[in-house]
């Protein structure tokens, strides 16, 4: 049941994204859930390979390599789902962010309601 629910919130955060940056499109709903269970799924197993060999330039970058490591798992997304496209690798860094921080908001939202 959680994976359900945070693949929905997943969903949503991608919808807000595509809603507010004109670099990322989104044909329909389902498309919106199908990146976001791919999103989920390359953040669970794709991100942490990529930050296991980026360790370091994410050392001497002070961190700010992860915000690339994300854009590039974001484009990994779009690449892989039909309907779901990034015009390029800086609307994939400001993607990432968005959604992150969209991510961010619903979980913090969605958990306080659950206690």
């Amino acid at each position: 049941m959680s994976f359900l629910i945070r693949l929905l919130l997943n969903g949503c955060a991608i919808v807000v994204a595509a809603w507010l940056l004109p670099g990322l499109h989104l044909s329909g709903a389902s498309a919106a859930l199908v990146a976001g269970a791919i999103l989920g799924l390359v953040n669970a197993l794709v991100r942490p390979v990529l930050l296991f060999f980026t360790f370091p330039l994410t050392i001497v970058t002070l961190g700010l390599f992860i915000f690339v490591v994300n854009a590039l798992c974001l484009a990994l997304t779009a690449w892989i789902v039909p309907g779901f496209s990034v015009d390029g690798f800086w609307w994939a860094m400001v993607g990432a962010v968005v959604v992150s921080m969209v991510s961010w908001v619903l979980n913090g939202v969605f958990h306080a309601s659950r206690r």
